[in-house]
């Protein structure tokens, strides 16, 4: 007998195993599947950015520029070879080895090499390369480098304030169906799906910049206190408008929650209506939310073009506008890039955290 159970203590269980691998499984298709779509999107971009008008030539030399000098600067870029081999090329440096260090000056900066004069370098010698701004005349990974920062800085600050009012204003509708609350909440929740970014922003600008005068109108300050209240605006303007879908999801979720008998037997053994609502309903509600949030905020980060515009903050959504009044290839290539990135990034990472947070999903078979 004893020798029996030995066994089965040593005898793996199959049902977690294969629990274990079907989750493997569906991060690695998870991640073939946003290979592709990147690659997908690197071609478009780069076909795009090579169908805009323009020298490009001309661009990094300037008008006044010799012929010789116009030549030199298309061999440096590799402007002068055909298209094919140009994105060949771009692909192939997108993510290489080279030296470990990469600085701006000095002869021996590894940016003296032109090979690798628009690179930045990571870990164990890998470098990202997106090419060389006409524009700017200055690397895209630094002008990324630069922006990136303040747009996922915006990006937090208005996915706050898409939870709260959109929990909020849910919760309400959920709580008080059939009252003037829940009529009060789900026209407040219509009023900022209709209003685009650009009917939120000057509203809220005239109310607090122009007649309260509590916030600066836009820009991005100098100090700490200043970039905060510079944020108050742009953020709430994103807020407004992407809460609405938050508050219809959390009330449907909730409704169906609050009819269920887990909730009915919380109540039954004590739970207070609160406690049943919070630790119980609003709990299981929490992973469609999840869901649209990590989307939001890959986008968000990317860039809120027009909002970014509209208060002048100094993000990437307002890089790639300029960049396309610029006719900037590269540059445009490079804000479509990361945009792309930071959504398919916040997919993943959603996934990865999904299939921790359920075990059915860990079980589920495709």
């Amino acid at each position: 007998m004893s020798t029996t159970r030995a066994r089965r203590a040593s005898t793996p269980r199959p049902g977690r195993a294969s629990a274990v691998g079907t989750a493997i499984a569906r991060l690695l298709r998870r991640l073939g599947w946003a290979a592709i779509v990147i690659a997908g999107v690197t071609a478009v971009s780069f076909g795009i950015a090579y169908l805009l008008p323009g020298d490009a030539g001309r661009m990094l030399v300037g008008p006044q520029a010799s012929a010789a000098d116009l030549e030199r600067a298309r061999a440096i870029h590799g402007l002068d070879r055909p298209v094919p081999v140009q994105f060949a090329r771009f692909v192939r440096r997108l993510v290489h080895l080279g030296p470990a260090g990469v600085d701006d000056g000095g002869a021996a900066g590894a940016r003296a090499d032109p090979e690798h004069r628009s690179c930045a370098a990571g870990p164990l010698g890998l470098h990202v390369d997106l090419g060389y701004s006409f524009h700017y005349r200055k690397p895209v990974v630094d002008l990324l480098e630069a922006k990136v920062p303040r747009s996922v800085e915006l990006a937090l600050a208005a996915l706050l304030v898409q939870l709260l009012l959109g929990l909020s204003l849910g919760i309400v509708a959920a709580v008080r169906r059939g009252t003037a609350w829940e009529d009060a909440a789900l026209g407040a929740t219509l009023l900022g799906a209709s209003a685009p970014t650009f009917v939120i922003g000057p509203a809220l600008q005239y109310v607090l910049a122009y007649k309260l005068q509590l916030l600066p109108y836009d820009g991005y300050g100098v100090t700490a206190a200043d970039h905060l209240r510079s944020l108050v605006l742009p953020a709430l303007t994103l807020g407004v408008f992407g809460s609405a879908l938050y508050a219809r999801i959390v009330r449907e979720e909730l409704r169906t929650l609050l009819r269920q008998d887990f909730i009915r037997t919380a109540r039954a053994k004590g739970a207070s209506r609160l406690r049943a609502l919070v630790v119980h309903a609003l709990r299981n509600a929490l992973l469609p939310l999840a869901t649209l949030a990590a989307l939001d905020l890959g986008a968000l980060a990317g860039g809120a073009i027009v909002t970014e515009k509209l208060f002048r903050w100094p993000g990437v959504g307002s890089m790639a506008v300029e960049a396309l009044q610029n006719r900037d290839g590269p540059l445009i290539v490079g804000t479509v890039l990361f945009s792309a990135a930071a959504i398919v990034l916040a997919t993943v990472a959603l996934d990865v955290a999904a299939l921790a947070l359920d075990p059915r999903l860990r079980s589920r078979s495709r």
